[in-house]
């Protein structure tokens, strides 16, 4: 049967027929009437079948159409009922209008028609108010896809459970590796014998190995020290859940053996490259033993790092091998330089001008000038102190630039020192760390998520006092062509002094080893206790501040500023180390006004207390004993809300584990 576009092709030629035969009989007619008529007779009865035809066909695509339109409509309603889709239609007061079937048996519910939003899913009034075109959410314990048509006050929705779950189970079964590092392995068995090192090993690998059994993981051991794991996404949500215990379970048994060893992890995740998982599982722990080790780093695809334990003191070292090591390696990049520039962070305290001078002293060893840079408008009365004598010797006091002069005299052949940060954003002249590419960083702090980026040599120990102690020790390493000075010996002595609040605080053996190396050199205690001595006025705010404090926790003691008096950061952080002095008090935090519309905190903790997680979960950061961070764009009273926050988010955590 022809279609119906066939047949509608059929018309127009018939038409044509029709007024050619028309015609022709008109002329006929017009020469004899007689054969004109004839003509007529014989053209009519073909005529008259044609048009019978073409009624006929006229009728069926009338049918054919009818037919269709219904088949069309029928369809339609089909869809609209009976399809696994939903459709529902509000009005303003977001209240029911109509749902077809499978929406309301999707609810459980016989019919919807003029129930509230607010009662059978609340969770779309955000998404209608917002005009979101498309969000998948939670409804009776199944998820749907919903597409909102503001204008039409329409909603569709689409089961997306299975979906939902396939691909929750594609991200729980992806791969993570780690790396286990024992921390301080090599120091506890480099005197042990045979059997008590065998003891030990026997000891963490069957920790280990029962903790790989419990939570799926497998584990390889690659060499005394070191561990392979490999596992998936859910089975780290769980270990994260635990905040990775084995930590404690490892160090709390090897202590009970009198072996005080910890571990470090590097978790890589989150991307589908295996050799890429490696590589972020390295960074990871490069991460966590920069932090000082006996915690988990995890690096994140989106750059964010998070955290697991380090609520020890870092282990100090027993040899001084990678101090030597470091030392060699210094020497070698300042020889190839043509010039040494020196850069601590801003608002320079003793330990960054101390250290800067002793990388100074490294780099004329050498042969090779070296410039520090310091903005003389940005520094604190002790350093202040420390300037106004090294102005009485010029062979020193020459060599302190600005740092406009810095970015003038920088090559392509100069070698940048960073000490006292890690941070980008923390040093004096950010400008200088794309002008140079030859950077070395020389830093004490934990190590945190900013870092400067591709540094040729990095020398971070968490378990230092100081910076000035590092590069102390390196001093001691380097070709003895000139001896270190009197002022020069001073200078890292009081960042020595400063930093560890007169030998009292994160004080090691190595300390006293550098406090003693200087004091042979002629460092002179009287002239430290000049730089240190404060005025009477700085004595009188401290004692302001200390006037407010108050204990929100057993042990912990809150001072804060007034909302609008700026105080100087030097000041916060003398004020939390005062308070810490006092009895009953295991931690102390500091709140004033800054500079810039920043609002400071200093923490202090005597070690029970890991103040360095209570300022990282502030963007902020440190040691576990003295940490510090700088709030944007809050008040006083904002920002000591955030603190108790923090505060109470510490103690939580620690219930958990």
């Amino acid at each position: 049967m022809p279609s119906y576009l066939e047949k509608q092709s059929i018309r127009y030629p018939i038409y044509g027929l029709i007024a050619i035969t028309v015609v022709l009989v008109g002329v006929l007619a017009y020469y004899n009437w007689m054969i004109g008529l004839a003509g007529l007779l014989v053209a009519i009865i073909p005529f008259y079948f044609i048009f019978m035809i073409y009624n006929l066909q006229r009728k069926e695509t009338e049918e054919y159409i009818s037919t269709l339109s219904y088949r069309v409509k029928k369809v339609g309603e089909e869809a609209l009922m009976e399809m696994p889709i939903g459709i529902m239609l509000i009005n303003d007061d977001y209240c029911i209008e109509w749902t077809n079937p499978f929406l309301a048996s999707c609810f459980d519910e016989d019919t919807l028609v003029g129930r509230s939003l607010y009662d059978v899913g609340e969770s779309l009034i955000p998404l209608i108010k917002q005009e979101v075109e498309t969000e998948t959410i939670t409804l009776y314990d199944r998820k749907f896809k919903v597409i909102h048509r503001p204008e039409e006050r329409l909603l569709y929705f689409f089961d997306v459970t299975e979906q939902t779950e396939i691909e929750k189970l594609y991200e729980d079964e992806r791969t993570v590796i780690g790396i286990i590092f024992l921390d301080n392995y090599d120091e506890l068995t480099q005197g042990m014998d045979d059997q008590t090192r065998s003891s030990l090993n026997s000891l963490v690998t069957s920790i280990l190995n029962k903790w790989a059994q419990d939570y799926g993981v497998f584990l390889k051991r690659v060499s005394s020290e070191r561990f392979i794991a490999v596992f998936n996404e859910h089975i780290l949500q769980t270990l994260e859940k635990g905040k990775f215990s084995i930590l404690d379970d490892v160090r709390e048994s090897t202590s009970k053996q009198n072996v005080p060893l910890t571990l470090s992890i590097g978790v890589g995740s989150g991307v589908p490259s295996l050799p890429e998982l490696g590589t972020l599982a390295q960074s990871s722990l490069d991460l966590a033993l920069g932090r000082g080790g006996d915690q988990v780093a995890m690096k994140q695809v989106n750059g964010k790092v998070k955290f697991y334990g380090g609520k020890t003191n870092p282990v100090e070292k027993r040899t001084r091998v990678r101090a030597r090591v470091i030392s060699h390696a210094l020497k070698e990049l300042i020889v190839e330089s043509d010039k040494v520039i020196i850069m601590g962070h801003k608002n320079p305290d003793m330990d960054a001008v101390g250290a800067s001078i002793g990388i100074q002293k490294v780099a004329q060893m050498n042969q090779r000038e070296a410039y520090i840079v310091l903005n003389a408008n940005e520094i604190d009365t002790g350093v202040k102190r420390l300037m106004e004598e090294i102005k009485k010797h010029e062979h020193l006091s020459k060599r302190f630039i600005t740092p406009e002069q810095a970015l003038e005299m920088a090559t392509d052949d100069t070698l940048l020192v960073i000490v006292d940060t890690h941070k980008p954003s923390m040093v004096i002249e950010e400008r200088l760390l794309s002008k140079i590419d030859h950077v070395v960083v020389i830093d004490h702090h934990r190590r945190g998520e900013e870092f400067i980026e591709n540094p040729l040599l990095v020398y971070m120990e968490p378990y230092a006092s100081s910076t000035a102690e590092l590069v102390t020790e390196l001093l001691e390493y380097q070709p003895k062509r000139g001896k270190i000075d009197m002022l020069e010996a001073t200078a890292l002595l009081a960042g020595i002094i400063v930093d560890t609040k007169s030998f009292t605080l994160r004080t090691g053996s190595r300390t006293f080893d550098a406090a003693s190396y200087l004091r042979g050199q002629g460092a002179d205690t009287v002239l430290v206790q000049k730089f240190l001595k404060e005025d009477v006025t700085t004595f009188l705010k401290r004692a302001k501040l200390i006037e407010s404090v108050y204990f929100y926790r057993e042990g912990i003691a809150i001072a804060k500023g007034h909302p609008t008096q700026i105080v100087d950061q030097v000041l916060i952080a003398q004020t939390a180390d005062t308070l810490l002095t006092m009895d009953g008090v295991l931690a102390s935090f500091v709140i004033s006004k800054r500079e810039g519309e920043l609002v400071g905190i200093s923490a202090r903790s005597l070690g029970e207390i890991n103040v360095q997680i209570i300022m990282e979960s502030l963007s902020g950061g440190g040691h576990l004993t003295n940490a510090a961070t700088q709030l944007a764009e809050v008040s006083v009273d904002e920002a000591e809300q955030q603190l108790i926050l923090a505060i109470e988010e510490y103690y939580e955590g620690r219930k958990k584990e």
